[in-house]
């Protein structure tokens, strides 16, 4: 998990499972007598690509330091249906009231990893690259990203803080696209690019005369975002195109061989979960 904040990650985690367990888990309290061993598997019930198996390890941890998951994959890795992802040895309790919260990690980052590896497959060779954006759930944006990279996308900008884009909403408000470009850039200085989002041809003309670094198209059909972008890469042969809306997996490639250099796609970070059980039996 090489860029992400454990620290932040750990404390989420205390934050899960305290909403899960509430003041305790009282049903396996009152079968289970502590101390039991028991050990359990994580199976794969579909084909998926595997993302969040450190995340699901620390549900573990959190309940109990000496609890062992041993991997039989790595995260960001491909395995078909019926496959054992990893299995852990422990205390019988610990292993049943924390299997919701880890499942829960598992099944929907790997769904967006999986997600994510379908709509790059899709673009492949077309040198377009598939990026993921602030549409996460709330507390796990951290490691949705992470399940993006893990697919083969690549992370937007993380937060408001993180990058500069000019919408519709700050145009509208500004009164033009070329008035909110000039501003972003006389008060960020040269350390910021800046992007914004153009509905036509005449944002987007004022846009690149106000020297904008990336132009984001939304929604569009496939014929006019081509003819956008030609004439984008007409005027600026620096611009990055950005393209965002409604896109699926079937119809990716249009607009990235319509011209498309970046194509962020909230989908992403909203994908199903996978088919993930986890098994206990007595140790």
């Amino acid at each position: 998990m090489n860029w992400i904040d454990e620290g932040a990650l750990y404390s989420q985690i205390g934050l899960f499972l305290r909403e899960d367990l509430g003041r305790g888990d009282i049903t396996t309290q009152s079968i289970i007598v502590r101390n039991t061993r028991a050990r359990a598997r994580f199976v794969a019930g579909e084909n998926m690509i595997v993302a969040g198996l450190e995340a699901a390890e620390e549900v573990f941890l959190t309940l109990d330091s000496q609890q062992q998951l041993e991997a039989f994959v790595s995260d960001g890795e491909r395995v078909e249906s019926g496959k054992v992802i990893a299995r852990m040895i422990g205390f019988a309790d610990v292993l049943i009231s924390a299997e919701r919260v880890a499942l829960n990690l598992m099944q929907r980052l790997s769904g967006i990893a999986t997600l994510t590896n379908q709509f790059v497959a899709a673009v492949e060779g077309t040198g377009a690259q598939i990026v993921d954006t602030r549409a996460t759930t709330p507390g796990l944006r951290l490691l949705e990203r992470y399940a993006v990279e893990l697919g083969g996308g690549y992370n937007g900008r993380f937060g408001l803080d993180d990058g500069v884009v000019v919408t519709s909403n700050h145009v509208a408000i500004l009164g033009g696209v070329s008035a909110a470009v000039k501003s972003a850039k006389e008060k960020l200085g040269y350390l910021h690019k800046v992007g914004v989002q153009v509905a036509n041809e005449s944002e987007l003309r004022d846009a690149l005369e106000a020297a904008a670094d990336v132009v984001v198209f939304e929604d569009l059909t496939v014929d006019e975002f081509r003819r956008l972008a030609g004439i984008a890469k007409e005027l600026s042969k620096s611009v990055v195109i950005e393209y965002t809306g409604k896109i699926s997996a079937a119809n990716v490639r249009e607009y990235a061989a319509a011209g498309a250099q970046l194509i962020s796609v909230e989908s992403l970070t909203s994908a199903p979960a996978m088919n993930i059980t986890f098994r206990v039996q007595p140790f």
